[in-house]
């Protein structure tokens, strides 16, 4: 009942955009998935209750590639949004530009800085000024695996690769699909820095992706971890030399939540999708890390920016960016979408609302950077140029056997030099 009134309160809200909202803000994302769009109602009805409406601009489009070109065509059509996803070195990128509205005043009001882990709060500022307002804390590194599957076929939760490559192996004898994985591009280099985290540790995480060390491509970890994912592509299928097809990760979650799929390895962002079908966690699917990753965080943070214009709508965008981070709107948006708050100061009521799987995700996240890797596919590690070559050369591994691995780690670490050298990023 009362999930039923609330969806009546939001529809009500969202009915009476127009006659209730003083103000507007044009915002411009890429939530499009059913989850995705959940999360949006609830802060378009968390604006309303301000009077602001929100009125949407989203852009379809894994990864955000598609947002980010209408972005950069509006901007250089002087038609920039109000309020923009950015996430990661892109914020820098562009308030580089001069065109970000600073938040200094907003972040000291609140009390961001106190309220946030030094990663979150680092990724806010730009020449000491805070630029950006966080929304939501995904972790990469999550394995999902189908409840009643296990249970039928008598499976542990895969705690160890060789756990996972018993249930892939039993599954498969089921005629079930081991693992849903997608040939597109994105998707199989979510996978990928998923295996070299596992392989090598953050530390060499960030070597390889953030560091842009061209000799980390030649160590003996990334070989394994390029190994690996070959491994994990036998289990995309039932059957000898089948690839796995190029699909929308709302599709695999289908599949998933049908029954047609065992594992699946993806963000929490999976997690809130599959929330939104009705499937029940712990009952229908669980939640869990990918093996040798527990202790680590592979992370990517939703953010808005305001882009500054004329300044004419500073004062709606800074109540915009406030309402972001508050705790109701923290609490709300993140149960939605999958992922955790980016505040540490939540109480242990809060602490102990989340389900095992988010809040294993907020409390390794704020053991600190030690435990920290910052996503490559989802841009938090790097610029896009080089997001973007590395993703490609991760899919023209996947797809192609012929491609032996230490002749790929040498292609690899000639592209990564090369673009260093470009860029005077020397090692």
């Amino acid at each position: 009942m009362f999930e039923y009134k609330a969806k009546i309160s939001v529809l009500g809200l969202l009915f009476c955009a127009n006659a209730c909202a003083s103000e507007s803000v044009d915002v411009l994302h890429w939530w499009t998935s059913a989850s995705e769009r959940g999360a949006t109602r609830f802060l378009q009805s968390k604006l309303l209750e301000e009077k602001i409406e929100w009125r949407d601009a989203a852009i379809p489009g894994g990864g955000g590639i598609g947002a980010m070109r209408v972005l950069k065509s509006r901007v250089l059509a002087g038609k920039q949004p109000a309020v923009a996803q950015l996430i990661g070195p892109a914020i820098a990128e562009w308030a580089d530009l001069g065109l970000i509205l600073e938040l200094d005043q907003v972040a000291k009001t609140h009390g961001w800085h106190k309220s946030l882990s030094p990663t979150v709060s680092n990724l806010l500022m730009h020449r000491e000024h805070t630029v950006a307002a966080p929304l939501g804390l995904h972790r990469i590194n999550n394995l999902y695996y189908n409840v009643r599957l296990f249970r039928q076929l008598g499976l542990p939760e895969p705690r160890s690769m060789d756990d996972f490559k018993r249930a892939a192996l039993r599954l498969a004898a089921a005629n079930i699909i081991p693992l849903g994985q997608s040939s597109e591009a994105w998707q199989v280099a979510t996978l990928f820095e998923t295996l070299v985290l596992m392989e090598g540790g953050p530390t060499f995480y960030r070597d390889v992706f953030v560091e842009r060390s061209a000799t980390a491509y030649l160590d003996a970890r990334f070989a394994r971890a390029l190994n690996r994912l070959r491994q994990m592509r036998t289990y995309t299928h039932v059957g000898a030399g089948k690839l796995p097809r190029e699909q929308s990760w709302t599709d695999v979650a289908q599949q998933f939540a049908a029954g047609q799929i065992g594992m699946v390895i993806m963000g929490d962002w999976f997690k809130g999708e599959l929330l939104s079908m009705g499937q029940k966690l712990d009952t229908d699917f669980a939640c869990t890390t990918v093996p040798n990753t527990q202790q680590y965080h592979l992370y990517s943070i939703d953010s808005f920016v305001m882009f500054s214009g004329d300044y004419s709508q500073q004062t709606v965008q800074e109540k915009v960016a406030q309402l972001m981070v508050s705790m109701p709107v923290q609490q709300g948006y993140n149960r939605i979408k999958g992922s955790v708050p980016v505040r540490r100061d939540l109480d242990p009521k809060a602490i102990a609302a989340l389900d095992r799987c988010a809040a294993s995700s907020w409390q390794t996240f704020n053991r600190g950077k030690v435990v920290q890797a910052p996503s490559l596919v989802h841009r938090m590690a790097t610029d896009e140029k080089f997001k973007d070559a590395i993703v490609a050369q991760i899919q023209k591994f996947y797809l192609d056997d012929r491609i032996s691995v230490a002749d790929y780690q040498q292609r690899m670490s000639a592209m990564v030099r090369a673009l260093n050298i470009q860029e005077g990023n020397m090692e």
